[in-house]
């Protein structure tokens, strides 16, 4: 009997993991609103200071909302991010409500494709955390630390979530307590 009751609390905790991993994937507006996409009016008002205070992860899905007729956003190696050069993207996208999905983890380089936007600061680098380095401390998840974010079919869009969000159980949720309770009244 005493061995069973750590392997149900443990089941339960794990249980209780792999549902919070198989959440839906969050939609975040690039920039945080509609018509950031742009060249930026300040160093210090630039896209990459608004990736650099968030986190995403594999399986999230960006959103840029532009004018298409005057902008476009192209993903680009980490070279062409750096000189500008908008003559070989890795992809183009053009319509004006620009949805990606983060396929994977390590940093992605996007940039306008309009003539001297890129020169003049309209650019992003974002970090995709990987699944393994997105748990624990500052650098995850959680219920309470993420946008309410839309599902996948949503045309409403939100921005990403505060750095400062942790992954799993907290002690305070009610399946942590919850496991605890029967792990104690089994014993």
């Amino acid at each position: 009997m005493g061995i069973i009751i750590p392997i149900l609390t443990f089941v339960i905790l794990l249980l209780t993991r792999v549902s919070h991993a198989a959440s839906k994937p969050r939609v975040i507006l690039v920039g945080g609103s509609d018509g950031s996409w742009k060249v930026p009016d300040s160093h210090n008002n630039s896209l990459n200071h608004w990736a650099e205070k968030n986190r995403f992860k594999v399986g999230d899905i960006l959103v840029w909302k532009y004018d298409a007729k005057v902008d476009s956003v192209l993903q680009v190696t980490k070279e062409d991010y750096a000189s500008c050069n908008t003559t070989k993207p890795l992809k183009q996208f053009i319509d004006g409500d620009t949805k990606l999905e983060l396929e994977h983890s390590g940093l992605y380089f996007f940039i306008s494709g309009a003539p001297d936007h890129c020169v003049k600061g309209e650019k992003i680098t974002l970090l995709v955390l990987s699944e393994r380095n997105s748990g624990g401390g500052n650098r995850g998840w959680s219920d309470e630390g993420s946008p309410k974010v839309s599902p996948y079919n949503s045309p409403s869009t939100t921005p990403a979530p505060a750095p400062n969000a942790a992954v799993g159980l907290k002690v305070g949720s009610g399946v942590f307590l919850t496991a605890v309770a029967i792990g104690l009244a089994m014993a």
